[in-house]
């Protein structure tokens, strides 16, 4: 799971990262070297140097890519329930935080079966407003959270 409570009133939500940092440097590794067996070819005639810059800008644009893929993977959310209040603080990738609070009589957990960004799209309404948590869970993930969000907060009241 991508979501854990690290303690009974703490709550930390996380993208998954289907490929660790051994793993990058794996797929980099080899990209290059099976880019350069067509290239090894082509040494010593013109031919290899209208290649090399289209071989090594697939190669850096891979680089970034996953760069970028990791970096959007920077969120952390974190749902803190002390009576009685309740409050959710969201770090973006660029380190910039979001933060609702609400008493946590008001809180209201819904499950928005479609029409939401997402399936099973799960959000805590209260004081005024509806913020989303864990739009970036997995749809199973998601259906798992909402059933122990309820249920804690069914037990709050």
């Amino acid at each position: 799971m991508t979501y854990r409570w690290t303690t009974s009133d703490r709550l930390e939500l996380r993208p998954h990262r289907s490929l660790p940092k051994q793993g990058f440097a794996i797929v980099i590794a080899l990209f290059f070297t099976l880019i350069m067996v067509p290239l090894a070819a082509m040494v010593g005639t013109m031919v290899l140097w209208g290649l090399l810059p289209f071989a090594l800008l697939a190669l850096a644009a891979l680089w970034w890519g996953l760069q970028r893929s990791y970096r959007d993977g920077e969120i952390l959310e974190v749902l803190t329930i002390h009576t009685p209040d309740i409050t959710l603080t969201r770090t973006n990738p660029d380190g910039s935080t979001q933060d609702w609070t609400c008493n946590s009589h008001w809180v209201r957990v819904t499950k928005h079966d479609a029409g939401g960004p997402v399936p099973h799209y799960v959000t805590l309404n209260g004081n005024g407003r509806e913020v989303e948590i864990g739009a970036f869970l997995s749809e199973d993930e998601r259906k798992s959270l909402y059933g122990e969000l309820a249920s804690r907060m069914a037990d709050l009241r």
